[in-house]
């Protein structure tokens, strides 16, 4: 698996940008995967749950409800909270094999948030990316949300997916 760089933040804005090269399965058997936009909590580690709330499946304005139970310590005690996100899928191109949404509501403190997948047209390449445009999120740098979520999550998938389809064959 490579990982190419990340991109910096706008003043308004963050952006940003990760990459990874997926060593085994073809571009076509990622972009099966990827394309089920309700079945994320399969191949994102910290996402528990996610399924669809209105729309078609594989159909632009398709909404899924995604959520993590994070539990942490402070002074002794132990504190369980769950962040979710309704996230709809804005557009969806099998030809390209790439997708887009939006988070339309949530508990995280994102107030405009818009990500791009995609999976490399080429199926020599077999490249992914994540892209991302949003408003600052409050109590988070930058750089550790690119880092943490972005790239931290997009090689988590990857990894996953090569297992569930080396698996498979």
């Amino acid at each position: 698996m490579h990982i190419c760089g990340w991109e910096a933040v706008t003043q308004t804005k963050w952006e940003g940008k990760a990459c990874v090269e997926l060593a085994t399965p073809t571009a076509q058997e990622v972009w099966h995967l990827v394309e089920d936009f309700c079945n994320l909590h399969k191949w994102l580690t910290n996402v528990d749950t996610c399924y669809q709330v209105d729309g078609i499946p594989g159909q632009p304005g398709l909404v899924r409800y995604c959520a993590s139970t994070i539990t942490s310590s402070s002074n002794g005690n132990e504190e369980t909270m769950t962040r979710w996100a309704k996230e709809k899928l804005l557009m969806i191109d099998p030809i390209k094999r790439c997708l887009s949404y939006e988070v339309i509501d949530n508990n995280i403190g994102m107030k405009f948030y818009v990500a791009k997948l995609i999976v490399s047209p080429n199926d020599d390449s077999k490249m992914g990316e994540w892209s991302f445009v949003c408003d600052p999120i409050e109590g988070l740098r930058h750089e550790d949300f690119l880092l943490n979520t972005i790239e931290t999550g997009l090689q988590s998938m990857a990894k996953k997916m090569e297992v569930a389809l080396l698996s498979t064959r």
